[in-house]
């Protein structure tokens, strides 16, 4: 963290990456199952389909206690500081998207092996833990806050001055920071940073990415419904207003 991990610019640059690629015609039967023609309606079911837990909501606390959410509004606003180029990490709505997810399967780590044996791993091998991401949360959080009070004389996280919050995420960033409670620095660090940036740019309807302003900050229109005019239009900017899954306030079902 050295590098401008904490830098705004540098973090933007580097995680708001738009790829595009093309696909080429098969025959039918190829994939399946033949093509299917839609006229007169849309190929789904309205209200079939599960909701993200918290959709629409840009306040309040599901999973976080009032303690670990200020540790989380504290550490995302340094990972992501306010400045004129676009908002921080609070005002995009990240600790809202975090705790959603944590509340969901993402947090009970439905997408992960969580059998043992748990030896350390190598970063090849990915996540490497008996905590569900839920868990790790939660254990580390209490443990960052148990090492702050001891080091900074019963202060929180979140009561620190800025210089020594952003060495605190620098030494659990490489992993020279001992945890208790069984807690791998590093990990639960490249797991909040991850989860920082998806929050930061996910689509608003998961809580995060408040207003479409990290979009719009970066030019990218959203949840429009078909692209393809724009697939060969190479650095050119699309020139349509961002629109989430929901649509835009004022729109209605025909």
């Amino acid at each position: 963290m050295d590098r401008p991990a904490l830098h705004r610019r540098g973090f933007i640059l580097g995680s708001a990456i738009a790829t595009a690629a093309a696909g080429k015609a098969v025959h039918d039967g190829e994939l399946g199952a033949p093509p299917e023609t839609i006229a007169g309606g849309v190929p789904w079911t309205e209200g079939l389909a599960d909701q993200p837990p918290g959709v629409g909501a840009t306040s309040g606390y599901i999973f976080f206690s009032a303690a670990e959410a200020a540790f989380v509004e504290a550490a995302v606003d340094r990972l992501i500081p306010p400045d004129p180029v676009g908002p921080g990490g609070v005002e995009a709505g990240v600790p809202v998207f975090i705790d959603r997810q944590l509340a969901g399967l993402f947090g009970r780590g439905d997408h992960y092996y969580l059998g043992g044996p748990w030896p350390k791993g190598t970063p090849e091998q990915g996540y490497q833990s008996r905590f569900t991401p839920a868990q790790l949360y939660r254990a580390a959080i209490g443990a960052i806050e148990s090492y702050v009070g001891d080091h900074h004389n019963g202060a929180t996280f979140a009561k620190l001055a800025v210089a020594d919050q952003d060495a605190l995420l620098k030494g659990l960033e490489a992993g020279s920071i001992a945890l208790g409670g069984g807690v791998d620095a590093a990990p639960f660090f490249a797991m909040l940073l991850q989860n920082t940036k998806e929050g930061y740019f996910s689509d608003p309807i998961y809580g995060g990415n408040k207003d479409m302003a990290a979009w719009k900050m970066i030019g990218f229109p959203g949840a429009h419904y078909d692209y393809k005019e724009w697939v060969t239009r190479h650095g050119e900017p699309v020139p349509f207003e961002p629109v989430s899954f929901m649509g835009r306030p004022g729109w209605r079902n025909a």
